[in-house]
Protein backbone atom coordinates (compact mmCIF):
# COMPACT_ATOMS: atom_id res chain seq x y z
CA UNK A 1 0.00 0.00 0.00
CA UNK A 2 1.49 3.13 -0.93
CA UNK A 3 0.53 5.93 0.89
CA UNK A 4 0.44 9.58 0.12
CA UNK A 5 0.77 13.14 2.43
CA UNK A 6 -1.86 15.33 0.59
CA UNK A 7 -4.76 17.71 0.40
CA UNK A 8 -8.45 17.06 1.19
CA UNK A 9 -10.49 19.78 0.13
CA UNK A 10 -13.02 20.94 2.51
CA UNK A 11 -15.20 24.39 2.84
CA UNK A 12 -18.23 25.39 0.62
CA UNK A 13 -18.06 26.58 -3.25
CA UNK A 14 -15.42 29.12 -3.90
CA UNK A 15 -14.53 29.35 -0.28
CA UNK A 16 -12.12 26.49 -0.02
CA UNK A 17 -10.16 24.54 3.21
CA UNK A 18 -7.81 21.60 2.82
CA UNK A 19 -6.91 19.13 5.25
CA UNK A 20 -3.49 17.65 5.18
CA UNK A 21 -3.72 13.90 5.48
CA UNK A 22 -2.16 10.89 5.17
CA UNK A 23 -4.18 8.59 2.70
CA UNK A 24 -3.96 5.45 0.16
CA UNK A 25 -3.21 6.82 -3.00
CA UNK A 26 -5.48 4.87 -4.75
CA UNK A 27 -8.40 6.62 -2.21
CA UNK A 28 -10.20 9.55 -3.81
CA UNK A 29 -9.06 13.17 -3.26
CA UNK A 30 -11.64 13.39 -0.34
CA UNK A 31 -12.13 10.43 0.56
CA UNK A 32 -10.50 7.59 3.07
CA UNK A 33 -8.15 8.87 4.97
CA UNK A 34 -5.86 7.15 7.73
CA UNK A 35 -5.19 10.22 9.62
CA UNK A 36 -4.97 13.92 9.71
CA UNK A 37 -1.84 15.91 10.13
CA UNK A 38 -2.42 19.15 9.44
CA UNK A 39 -4.51 22.20 7.61
CA UNK A 40 -4.38 24.68 4.68
CA UNK A 41 -7.14 27.61 5.01
CA UNK A 42 -5.83 29.87 1.33
CA UNK A 43 -8.18 32.17 2.35
CA UNK A 44 -6.25 33.63 5.35
CA UNK A 45 -3.81 36.04 4.68
CA UNK A 46 0.15 34.90 3.84
CA UNK A 47 1.25 36.22 7.03
CA UNK A 48 -1.29 34.84 9.35
CA UNK A 49 0.02 31.49 11.48
CA UNK A 50 -3.06 29.74 11.20
CA UNK A 51 -2.60 29.73 7.50
CA UNK A 52 -1.01 26.30 7.31
CA UNK A 53 -1.02 24.26 10.19
CA UNK A 54 0.98 21.20 10.66
CA UNK A 55 1.57 18.33 13.66
CA UNK A 56 5.29 18.12 12.53
CA UNK A 57 5.89 14.68 14.96
CA UNK A 58 2.88 12.65 12.85
CA UNK A 59 4.15 13.90 10.00
CA UNK A 60 8.17 12.91 10.28
CA UNK A 61 6.26 9.45 11.88
CA UNK A 62 4.63 9.18 8.40
CA UNK A 63 7.57 9.99 6.40
CA UNK A 64 9.59 7.40 8.29
CA UNK A 65 6.91 4.81 7.29
CA UNK A 66 7.39 5.67 3.58
CA UNK A 67 4.75 8.04 3.05
CA UNK A 68 5.68 10.52 -0.27
CA UNK A 69 3.95 14.17 0.17
CA UNK A 70 2.12 15.81 -2.92
CA UNK A 71 4.81 18.62 -4.19
CA UNK A 72 2.52 21.38 -2.37
CA UNK A 73 2.50 19.46 1.04
CA UNK A 74 5.93 19.45 0.55
CA UNK A 75 5.92 22.66 -0.27
CA UNK A 76 4.60 23.21 2.98
CA UNK A 77 7.25 21.25 4.91
CA UNK A 78 9.95 22.71 3.47
CA UNK A 79 8.92 25.81 5.10
CA UNK A 80 8.37 24.39 7.83
CA UNK A 81 11.56 22.98 8.00
CA UNK A 82 10.64 19.35 7.99
CA UNK A 83 11.27 18.20 4.54
CA UNK A 84 13.71 19.17 1.91
CA UNK A 85 12.60 20.45 -1.36
CA UNK A 86 15.00 20.81 -4.57
CA UNK A 87 14.38 23.88 -6.23
CA UNK A 88 12.46 23.94 -9.44
CA UNK A 89 13.23 27.14 -11.14
CA UNK A 90 12.96 28.36 -14.75
CA UNK A 91 15.26 31.03 -14.90
CA UNK A 92 14.27 31.94 -18.63
CA UNK A 93 10.42 32.04 -17.26
CA UNK A 94 10.32 36.05 -16.64
CA UNK A 95 12.14 37.03 -19.50
CA UNK A 96 10.45 39.02 -22.11
CA UNK A 97 9.89 37.52 -25.65
CA UNK A 98 11.33 38.79 -28.67
CA UNK A 99 8.34 41.47 -29.99
CA UNK A 100 8.66 42.49 -25.90
CA UNK A 101 12.26 43.23 -26.65
CA UNK A 102 11.36 44.72 -29.97
CA UNK A 103 9.27 47.29 -28.46
CA UNK A 104 11.03 48.26 -25.69
CA UNK A 105 14.19 49.25 -28.24
CA UNK A 106 11.44 51.33 -29.79
CA UNK A 107 10.59 53.19 -26.89
CA UNK A 108 14.07 53.73 -26.13
CA UNK A 109 14.96 55.20 -29.15
CA UNK A 110 11.58 57.73 -29.41
CA UNK A 111 12.75 58.58 -26.11
CA UNK A 112 16.70 59.70 -27.66
CA UNK A 113 14.79 61.65 -30.28
CA UNK A 114 12.58 63.34 -28.53
CA UNK A 115 15.45 63.91 -26.05
CA UNK A 116 17.40 65.12 -28.58
CA UNK A 117 14.52 67.51 -29.88
CA UNK A 118 14.29 69.08 -26.97
CA UNK A 119 17.69 69.57 -26.26
CA UNK A 120 18.38 70.84 -29.54
CA UNK A 121 15.37 73.47 -28.70
CA UNK A 122 16.43 74.12 -26.01
CA UNK A 123 20.29 75.51 -27.57
CA UNK A 124 18.15 77.35 -29.57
Amino acid sequence: MSLKIRLARGGSKKRPYYQIVVADARSPRDGRFLEKVGSWNPMLGKDDEKRVELNAERINEWLAKGAQPTDRVLKFLAEAGIAQRDVRSNPEKGKPGKKALERIKEKEMKAAELAAAAAEAAAE
